[in-house]
């Protein structure tokens, strides 16, 4: 018989300037990450030097924030319509379609052949320790340009990949020389994510929706789904990705 630890999530409430911008499931680690990539993704920041301040209550679930952001006006955005994402975790993002769509065209630095990725998805999987425990964790990761990992694991898959952008923003990455790695499905909020750092090349070890692959398209960025073992598919131009026979690349 096997045993597993329970994966984690806990209702978080995440306060701007004191005021209530949401509640989310989470899982309690990494937290400062996750309030930074996800308020960047948001656009209510344009970097993380306009947070002033980061103050965690873990007994009453509470994460505060200070910021001091030319990026939007705080008042108004509270005014936006949530949207409820697909997918574990109770997602939420305050952006629509139409606005992830006027975002500008990715320029990435990027070029990278295929195994490349598919050995370090190997690496990004031996470095997710919840996951090990429990066997229901996402994890996301941030591969730099000396090819150092950051990761970062949540019981959401898009709470993973804003912690892994809230890191790389904290450490002063730039994403148009990054890549980014997923265990969950890219869908279009995570896409809009990615593409909001200025990240040009993202692999899933499953699938892209529909919607994701339309927008990486449109903003020129490469999705490879299905990325483990000797197989992959890329969804994209693969602008970013240097050709390889098809023997040794295993694409499909």
């Amino acid at each position: 018989m096997l045993f597993k630890d329970c994966p984690e999530e806990y209702p978080i409430t995440l306060y701007v300037n004191g005021r209530e911008l949401l509640t989310i499931q989470l899982t309690e680690v990494n937290l400062e990450d996750w309030a930074t990539g996800f308020l960047f993704a948001e656009g209510i920041i344009g970097s993380a030097q306009e947070i002033r301040q980061i103050g965690i209550d873990p007994y009453r679930g509470n994460i505060f924030t200070e910021v001091e952001t030319t990026a939007c006006d705080i008042d108004q955005f509270l005014k936006r319509k949530r949207i409820i994402t697909a997918g574990c975790g109770r997602g939420v993002t305050f952006r629509s379609l139409k606005e992830v769509g006027q975002f500008k065209k990715v320029v990435s630095t990027v070029k990278i052949p295929l195994t490349y990725i598919r050995e370090k998805m190997k690496t990004f999987a031996k470095m997710t320790p919840l996951y090990q425990k429990t066997g229901g964790m996402h994890a996301a990761a941030i591969i730099k340009p000396d090819g150092e990992l950051i990761v970062r694991e949540d019981i959401g898959r898009h709470n993973a990949v804003d912690k892994t952008i809230g890191a790389a923003l904290r450490k002063g990455l730039n994403g148009s020389d990054l890549i980014m790695l997923t265990t969950g499905r890219i869908s279009f909020e995570m896409c809009s994510k990615i593409a909001k750092f200025g990240i040009g090349v993202a692999a899933s070890r499953t699938a892209a929706t529909n919607l994701a692959v339309a927008l990486a398209k449109d903003l020129s960025i490469d999705l490879i789904g299905y990325c483990r073992g000797k197989s992959a598919v890329i969804y994209t131009s693969g602008s970013h990705i240097i050709k390889e026979s098809r023997e040794a690349s295993g694409t499909s």
